[in-house]
């Protein structure tokens, strides 16, 4: 599915103090820390990722994996968009980096997915209606900003 058919769900942000181009070593860093952590791997294969490894040149290119990611494009320093699918849905993660002053960048996150039939509608509900994908983006950007600062 094509990232820009997939229904948007949301955008969050943040401000961090530090360049863009640390900032974006701080997204690399979190990003294949928080996504290969024990037990994703096994989360991934379980729901049926179509990636459920870290593979890839690092730093990130198109086509790196993280499980239940792949990269689907990167432009350094200011956009990564990230693409996976498993059973229950097909998803984005788009981040774009902007300078907003001396030592200060914003990050932004827009999610889209599309949770089709009745298991995808259950696994929505499961994921976005109990507010998990909210607290899970609010602690993925400040990892982002603490590992930036």
């Amino acid at each position: 599915m094509q990232i820009a058919s997939l229904p948007y769900l949301d955008e969050h942000a943040t401000v961090i103090a530090a360049e863009t181009a640390d900032v974006w070593r701080g997204l690399a860093e979190t990003l294949d820390r928080s996504f290969s952590r024990p037990g994703m791997a096994g989360y991934t294969r379980l729901v049926g990722c179509a990636d459920c490894a870290a593979f890839g040149p690092r730093p990130l290119a198109e086509g790196s994996t993280f499980p239940g990611w792949r990269v689907a494009a990167v432009d350094p320093g200011r956009e990564l968009v990230l693409q996976g699918r498993h059973r229950f849905s097909s998803y984005a993660l788009i981040f774009r980096l902007e300078h907003v002053g001396p030592g200060r960048s914003r990050l932004r996150a827009e999610s889209r997915a599309a949770f089709p039939g009745l298991t995808g509608a259950l696994y929505r509900g499961l994921v976005i209606g109990t507010g998990g994908h909210v607290v899970g983006m609010r602690r993925l950007l400040s990892a982002v900003r603490s590992r930036s600062e």
